[in-house]
């Protein structure tokens, strides 16, 4: 898979998420299905969505014991998706028993990533409610090659650091990156963001894009738009 916009899915129903991509006539862009969306409607929503053409990433950040999210991946291996997630806080041995559980019997899997720092979580908030004092750059750094070394195939991260993944854990090691948003656009929660321009020039493989497409007035627009300045 080259360069691609995953459009952030994030509806809390399946007729708002349905009535959504059918704007997208003759279309079928990477969508990602995230926790909303999957607890509220299970993994049926992920079949409908895969069998009309559609690329998933699926969005629900695992992380608990090895063994738990061992057992999970196996049972998330069995939905076709093309991408999903974990928490790379739960430690290299917790990433080995995922992608060991993700992997079907005849080798194949998807591609597991692990999520380093949320794009929301900036300097300050690190240090004061997660007690890490490390600066957020080097513990991005650390969870990357953390999850290389287990195998993963690469991160969600911020698009500042995307450019670091790759001088850290090589350039097919995958760098997934939301916290994109248009120049003229709003960052709402986000604390670590770039245009996606910006984040195709520092490396950034994929982006993963929400409210500027989902809540825009001509949604499509705004995807031709992002892939365009993205993707060239």
């Amino acid at each position: 898979m080259g360069k691609d916009v995953i459009i952030a899915c994030d509806f809390s129903s399946k007729q708002e998420v349905m009535n959504f991509l059918d704007k997208f006539q003759g279309k079928k862009p990477f969508v990602k299905i995230g926790m909303e969306l999957f607890y509220a409607e299970g993994p049926s929503i992920v079949k409908e969505i895969k069998a009309r053409g559609h690329k998933i990433f699926l969005d629900l950040k695992l992380h608990d014991i090895p063994n738990t999210v061992k057992k999970s991946m196996s049972v998330l291996s069995n939905l076709d998706v093309d991408i999903t997630n974990l928490h790379a806080g739960g430690t290299k041995r917790m990433m080995e028993a995922a992608l060991e559980g993700l992997t079907r019997p005849d080798g194949t899997r998807p591609l597991l990533i692990a999520v380093t720092q949320l794009t929301s979580t900036d300097q300050e908030s690190m240090e004061n409610d997660l007690l890490i004092k490390e600066p957020i750059d080097k513990v991005v750094m650390h969870y990357a090659k953390n999850a290389a070394d287990a195998g993963l195939d690469g991160v969600v991260c911020s698009p500042l650091e995307a450019q670091k993944v790759h001088d850290t854990c090589g350039k097919k090691f995958l760098t997934i990156t939301p916290g994109v948003r248009f120049a003229d656009g709003d960052i709402g929660d986000q604390k670590r963001v770039m245009t996606p321009a910006e984040a195709n020039r520092i490396g950034s493989d994929y982006i993963v894009v929400g409210r500027p497409i989902t809540a825009a007035a001509d949604p499509v627009a705004a995807y031709e738009r992002c892939l365009a300045e993205f993707v060239g």
